[in-house]
């Protein structure tokens, strides 16, 4: 029997609710660029390019900078927006910078934190995000204080699912894999990768996808509790 000492939590689409926060960011950066842009048809589009584009850079195929311009300039050529060069590297650039100013959290996020910290559990983070953003969307959305270890692909050199970067946040927390649990949206990056670091897991399955039986699953943040 396993006793969980030491919870790591994904951030976006886990406990930081990246797409309503990226769509005020979206509106933000669009007004002062004077961008006609019909923001949900945008979206409609970008969402899944943007998540396509996150793929090839976990998997060691793209370069941050690919990701962050190509996302945007696929998605303007196919709903058609003439863009230059420039405006988009100027959008992007704006848009990581608008990005956590928003402070969005899934419903339970703080219940569920207030609950873990009182039964003595430590706590951290995992995240592929671009490290300085996710700080600010930690701090600007009062979570921060809940963490002792924030550990980014970008610190490590590696990204999840790689085991580097689950065996890097051991260390760091000064756990071995048998106490500690991951907790995370990411089938691929979360579920799959600290199995295969040897972590117990939990599943955010907000999307009620088909699992096996073999895996904690949630639908909601609060169902977590009957985990742990």
């Amino acid at each position: 029997m396993r006793k969980i000492t030491d919870i790591f939590f994904d951030l976006d689409h886990t406990l930081w609710d990246f797409e309503a926060n990226s769509k005020v960011a979206f509106e933000s950066i669009f007004k002062k660029h004077a961008l006609p842009i019909n923001i949900e048809k945008f979206l409609n589009y970008y969402v899944p390019i943007n998540f396509k584009f996150w793929k090839l850079y976990r998997d060691e195929k793209i370069s941050q900078e690919t990701l962050k311009f190509g996302r945007l300039k696929e998605t303007f050529e196919i709903i058609k927006i003439q863009v230059s060069f420039d405006q988009i590297k100027a959008l992007s650039s704006d848009y990581l910078i608008e990005l956590p100013k928003s402070n969005t959290l899934f419903e339970g996020t703080h219940v569920l934190l207030q609950y873990l910290r009182a039964k003595g559990y430590n706590m951290h983070i995992i995240t592929n995000g671009f490290e300085k953003v996710q700080i600010k969307k930690l701090e600007n959305s009062n979570i921060n204080e809940y963490f002792d270890q924030i550990i980014t692909s970008e610190s490590v050199g590696v990204k999840k699912p790689n085991p580097l970067v689950f065996n890097e946040a051991l260390k760091m927390a000064n756990v071995t894999a048998t106490n500690a649990i991951m907790i995370g949206d990411n089938w691929e990056a979360d579920i799959m990768g600290a199995k295969n670091a040897g972590l117990d897991v939990i599943y955010c399955n907000f999307n009620k996808q088909s699992v096996g039986n073999n895996i904690k699953s949630v639908n909601n943040l609060l169902e977590i509790k009957q985990f742990l």
